[in-house]
């Protein structure tokens, strides 16, 4: 259904929400989205670093033997 909206569809769009919202409206709404893309970039890349931070404190697996009970018996 959106395949053939095409250039002309979406400048008609875009005078529309600009005539029923104004200038002002969406130019606050678009600050406002960017600061959310900016807040959750932050979110992301703090998420991240914290991951990489508990991995890095982990102690090294410790290794076990796993060898079958029956063939300890054997040695």
């Amino acid at each position: 259904m959106l395949n053939n909206i095409g250039l002309p569809g979406l400048l008609l769009i875009a005078v529309v929400v600009l005539v029923l919202f104004g200038r002002g409206k969406i130019s606050a709404l678009m600050g406002e989205v960017g600061k959310g893309i900016t807040a959750f970039k932050k979110g992301v890349k703090d998420g991240s670093e914290e991951i990489e931070d508990a991995t890095a404190q982990s102690p090294a697996p410790v290794a076990r033997d796993v060898t079958p009970a029956s063939e300890k018996d054997k040695v």
